[in-house]
């Protein structure tokens, strides 16, 4: 057979495949086309046949409407041949025919199994070119076709009246999409000859353009209303095109079918188009259908899904009859919007007309009381399904132990689960969901056990459950053991359980096997993504899901706004400003500003990175806010110490018609109490009566924190012991309070109580024990504690150990301390402030020093704390080079702006006598408290200069500062010291005019400001006028006085009562000595000096250092260990002979007979 090679072009695009042409077949008008594939041949019928005769069985032509050809073949056999190309016609209607069995095959067939689409890519190897130049005809037939086209399509885009539009009503894509009145001539939009610019004009041309009349005329004929082309309009979700296409059946039309109206109500309530739903209602009433039963019913389930339940209770009343479907329909409606109460209401209307429910009914109905745990009205139910033989069904069973679980009823569940006559797997993995939803992940586990050992096959969801239990219980072992069960089975490759195996590993801190698990994921989703970064982010781990958001967008995943409320945690964590700013700014991209969640964390994160009124700006212009919203803006404002803010947006929330809950209520106690404001936290307790919430734990025991911190330890112990539930955190709570006020004892007793009550204290509870050990300097009572810490294993935990150090410092065991604190594992900044502060506290300035040298030695960076640990120690050793030094380091980290550290370089100075240099730092503080004034008043008093303390302290009033008790005392001091009296009697009257109450402290300078006057008389009367019962630092103040003028009278009844308050004090022996002495009072001398020694009472020598060349020299009395002690002596020798050279005599009205000549020199 002659082949000639030969070129053919179809209207429309193609592929380009090769083409031979024989001459001598007369079939097909004279004329046949072969098509050579991998050396087989197959004949191609020319148009108009639209079809491909296949003459070799292995092969298969596949024409697809997108104008793409494919050939598909099972040998494997393959030849080179060179062909001519030529484009083939495209057909839409043209079927995928193997003409060995004259059957066709069309790859959007709406009967095809789902397989198809999943298989076709891989089997089919596609080319498609585009025509080349060498393809394409160049004669003037093609040419005038191209320019009668441009003519046809300016023709209609000048006046489409014209036109009939067919787009919608035609059979096959052979006929024209619009065709002329007149003329008859078609045009296609997807014409290969059309030119360039036709599409862009058509984009603008939708269905909505279609019009009547004047515009184009849409023919909708009967037979069009077969649904297909609507059908597929609302798959896709175009529903206003299917709306338009249900219009204009109804106008040409007098009875549309119901199908019609039936398609596009499914569509709206898959899409929750309420308004589309009820132009579709209004074109039924326009019909004379709203009588239909079956359209009525999709009605109510469409104003149902939509949310529009009043709508779909009216349609459900209009209705002329119901059947069980009308029914089930609206109670579903009800149901699905959280109306338990109505949904039941109308179940009992239902019974009450005859109709009986069906088994769906109880089913739906128990979901909803599942949902909204409606106890109640689920055991109502409970008892008609036993009424009507329903509970022997295994999935109203299922279903029934799924509501009581969720209604927090497990061990109903469990018996009604236990005596179910069938159970399948669904009703095994309902009662583990009862379990790990309840907390209770030990009986989750335990069950599965059980139910493999009745042979019962888990699926996946079954495994989702027990790993999430294993993630509530933090139970690794148990994690790992199902993580092998499941690559057994082979649920390993499904996303879910591959998502919740990430979380497990996660939540019990394993986040390296998790990360491995989730890069070895077959598949991964956006939860997936979500999930391994909140296990970044619950395990402080912040940069890391930051780092895996970056990842995740490179590799092409979309977010979703839990993925972005969980990166605003992270960064909320992490007080990472400008990642969450970052986070901000795509959130706005992606438009999830608008969900109230996302919009919630977005003012938690600002508010914890300290950005208030950010916050707060970005919450006043959320378009919705819910109580957790409110919630997220309180909590800001409590943790950054904007106690008032928040109770006053507590106002405004109440105001504006939010109900607060539990969280609320919690947020605003704690406010409360750093403002110790007890008046609104009282409020707050009653409105909470009132709302229910005082059983709450959580409430309870924030109530107790909050009186305690206002100092009412009394209404809080009356609160603790009224609670029905007291968790270790409850007696954490009372501990506190009793700790926070000075109440050691009664902390350390309470805590004998709860060990007797078999509550497990936990590292928090040791925490404020061992502080009120340490106040009370209770050293055996620490002791016992770090016993049992050792015990319980939480020696390990850095905050106790820290805590351990303080508490032997402050008992005076340094050794103890320094030996724990180099002992201890982990050691961060807060320890070695400990032991600094141990230091410091015991009059170890040096050795406080030492460490901090060793600590930066060790790559630890100081905190404020530490240089304000450090200041200290440098001030009670006067040294100020050190604390020169200090001062140059807390500029260079940029702590100089903390008015802490400020406070207390002013104190320093002061201390050392730089009264100047103090004077000038006060001045140039950017922000300075009550505390920055008193201690520049009390480093004036301290060296002497009372009238630069006096106008200081007006100076701090009239800047608006107002005064505290401290700042009395160190006013006071400075008159004390320059004998200023009448100007004491002045500042002591004004601190009770302004509200500043007294204490022992106060009463003890003006005694020793009358005292140190000479007016002992006025002193002691002072003393017995005072509302308190005076203290020993009083009467000693007095006797100091007695002793300063040689009052025998007055000096001995201050001794009497400083020595009934104080027995084992040497002090106000010696005092009462010296004042004898001064009278010459022998005899007197002589019992006091017995009675010294019958209470056994001894003195301690004195002490004295100095500091030469940042060595610090101690010199205690009658101690010769120092190694210059014989330089020493010799020097003073010296200095004591030019002394007396220069006329020097000792004061001896004090010296004991005793004494020996040359102590009585010095």
């Amino acid at each position: 057979m002659a082949m000639t090679a030969t070129t053919f072009k179809g209207r429309g695009g193609g592929v380009e495949l090769g083409l031979c042409f024989n001459p001598n077949d007369d079939r097909h008008h004279g004329s046949l086309f072969f098509l050579f594939l991998s050396g087989d041949r197959s004949s191609l019928p020319p148009p108009p046949y639209r079809s491909l005769l296949l003459l070799c069985p292995p092969r298969l032509i596949i024409i697809r409407p997108t104008n793409e050809y494919a050939l598909a073949s099972s040998s494997s056999s393959s030849a080179s041949l060179t062909c001519t190309t030529a484009l083939i016609p495209p057909s839409r209607g043209c079927p995928r025919m193997d003409v060995t069995r004259k059957e066709a095959l069309w790859i959007n067939n709406r009967f095809n199994p789902h397989c198809v689409r999943a298989r076709l890519p891989v089997m089919l190897q596609f080319q498609q070119q585009k025509p080349s130049a060498s393809s394409t005809p160049r004669g003037s037939g093609h040419a005038g076709r191209l320019v009668r086209m441009e003519q046809l399509w300016q023709e209609f885009f000048s006046d489409p009246s014209q036109w009939w539009d067919n787009r919608l009503t035609k059979k096959s894509p052979k006929y024209p999409d619009f065709k002329h009145k007149r003329t008859l001539e078609g045009l296609w939009v997807d014409g290969w000859l059309n030119p360039s610019w036709v599409k862009e004009k058509m984009a603008s041309m939708t269905l909505g353009h279609i019009q009547s009349g004047d515009g184009l005329r849409s023919r909708v004929p009967y037979s069009f209303c077969n649904g297909d082309k609507l059908s597929r309009l609302c798959e896709e979700g175009r529903l206003k095109e299917a709306l338009h296409i249900l219009e204009l059946i109804v106008q040409q039309t007098t009875k549309p079918p119901i199908h019609a109206y039936v398609c596009l109500l499914k569509g709206c309530s898959r899409r929750k188009a309420l308004e589309e739903g009820k132009k579709v209602h209004a074109l039924i009433v326009q019909s004379v259908l709203d009588s239909n039963i079956f359209l009525a019913n999709t009605l109510v389930h469409m104003y149902s899904k939509c949310g529009s339940v009043l709508q779909a209770h009216k349609v459900f009343s209009n209705m002329p009859q119901h059947n069980v479907y009308s029914w089930t329909a609206i109670i579903s409606a009800y149901a699905d919007s959280g109306e338990v109460e109505e949904a039941i209401n109308l179940f009992q209307q239902m019974q009450e007309t005859g109709l009986a429910p069906d088994k769906v009914l109880f089913v739906l109905l128990l979901k909803a009381c599942a949902r909204l745990a409606a106890l109640e009205q689920g055991r109502e139910l409970h008892s008609d399904i036993i009424k009507r033989g329903f509970q022997s069904d295994v999935i109203v069973g299922s279903t029934l132990v799924n509501m009581y679980a969720k209604c927090g009823c497990t061990e109903d569940a469990r018996e009604l689960f236990d005596n179910m006559s069938e159970r399948d797997v669904v009703s095994w993995t309902a009662m583990i969901a009862g379990y790990a939803q309840n907390g209770l992940g030990k009986e989750a586990l335990a069950l599965y056990e059980q139910m493999k050992q009745e042979g019962m096959q888990p699926n996946n969801v079954t495994f989702v459950l027990l790993l999430k239990a294993c993630a509530s219980l933090a139970a690794l072992e148990q994690g790992k053991m199902l993580h092998s069960e499941i690559i057994k089975r082979g649920f390993q490759s499904d996303v879910v359980v591959g998502s919740t195996l990430v979380d497990m590993y996660a939540k019990c801190g394993c986040t390296g096997d998790a990360r491995e698990l989730f890069n070895n994921m077959s598949e991964r989703n956006v939860v997936s993504w979500n999930v391994m970064m909140a296990g970044y982010a619950q395990n402080g781990l912040g940069k890391e899901a930051l780092a895996l958001f970056e990842q995740m967008k490179q590799e092409g995943v979309q977010p979703d706004h839990v993925t972005f409320v969980l990166l605003l945690k992270a960064c909320a964590s992490l007080a990472a400003l400008e990642q969450g700013k970052q986070l901000h700014s795509e959130i706005i991209k992606r438009d999830f500003q608008s969900d109230v969640v996302v919009g919630s964390t977005l003012v938690d994160m600002y508010a914890k990175c300290g950005c208030t009124e950010d916050a707060r700006e970005l919450f006043d212009n959320m378009s919705e806010r819910n109580v957790v919203s409110w919630n997220a803006m309180i909590a800001g404002y409590a943790q950054n110490g904007l106690g008032k803010d928040a109770l006053a947006l507590y106002e405004q929330m109440k105001q504006e018609g939010v109900q607060p809950d539990i969280v609320t209520f919690v947020l605003l106690l704690k406010a409360c109490a750093s403002l110790a404001a007890l008046e609104q936290g009282k409020q707050l307790h009653s409105e909470i009566i009132k709302r229910g919430f005082q059983s709450d734990v959580v409430v309870g025991r924030t109530l107790v924190d909050m009186y305690g911190k206002c100092g009412c330890t009394e209404d809080a112990r009356e609160l603790f012991d009224s609670m029905s539930e007291r968790d270790v955190v409850s007696w954490t709570a009372m501990i506190a309070g009793y700790a926070q006020n000075g109440l050691g004892k009664d902390a350390l007793a309470l805590y004998e109580q709860m060990k007797q009550e078999g509550v497990q204290p936990d590292n928090v509870t040791f925490v404020l024990l061992l502080k009120a050990c340490a106040s009370l300097a209770a050293l055996e009572q620490g002791k016992q504690l770090h016993s049992e810490i050792l015990k319980r294993g939480f020696q390990s935990d850095v905050v106790v150990g820290s805590t351990l150090v303080d508490m032997y410092a402050k008992c005076g065991c340094t050794e103890d301390a320094r030996e724990l604190f180099n002992n201890m594992s982990e050691r961060h900044v807060v320890s070695w402030n400990a032991m600094i502060a141990g230091y410091a506290q015991n009059d170890l300035g040096k050795e406080a020093l030492a460490l901090f040298e060793q600590m930066k030695q060790e790559g630890v960076q100081p905190d404020n704390v530490t240089f304000v640990l450090l200041l200290k120690a440098c001030a009670s050793l006067a040294a100020l080079k050190q604390g020169k030094q200090l001062h140059s380091e807390i500029i260079k980290r940029g702590f100089q702006s903390d008015v802490t550290v400020g406070n207390t370089l002013v104190d320093m100075y002061a201390k050392c006598g730089c009264t100047e240099d103090a004077r000038a730092l006060l001045d140039n503080m950017s922000e300075r408290d009550v505390v920055s004034w008193t201690a520049m008043i009390a480093g004036y008093a301290q060296n002497g200069l009372a009238q630069e303390a006096l106008a200081l302290f007006e100076q701090m009033q009239r800047e608006g500062t107002k005064p505290d008790e401290v700042t009395y005392i160190s006013v006071l001091s400075a008159c004390v010291h320059s004998g200023l009296v009448d100007q004491g009697r002045y500042v002591f009257d004004s601190m009770c005019k302004n509200g500043v109450t007294p204490t022992g402290e106060h009463y003890a300078c003006m005694v020793d400001l009358l005292g140190r006057a000479g007016c002992l008389a006025d002193a002691e009367l002072f003393i017995n006028k005072m509302p308190i019962q005076p203290d020993s630092v009083v009467w000693m103040t007095l006797l100091g006085a007695a002793r300063t003028h040689a009052h025998v009278e007055i000096g001995r009844r201050a001794f009497e009562r400083v020595v009934k308050l104080e027995p084992k004090n040497a002090a106000p022996y010696l005092l009462l000595s010296n004042i004898y002495a001064a009278a010459g009072r022998k005899d007197e001398l002589a019992k006091i000096r017995d009675q010294m020694k019958e209470a056994g009472v001894k003195k301690m020598p004195g002490c004295s250092w100095i500091d030469v060349d940042n060595h610090l020299s101690a010199f205690v009395v009658g101690d010769a260990t120092h190694p210059q002690s014989k330089e020493i002596q010799a020097e003073l020798d010296r200095l004591m002979g030019l002394m007396k050279k220069a006329g020097y005599k000792p004061n001896l009205s004090f010296v004991l007979d005793d004494v020996e000549d040359k102590e009585n020199d010095i």
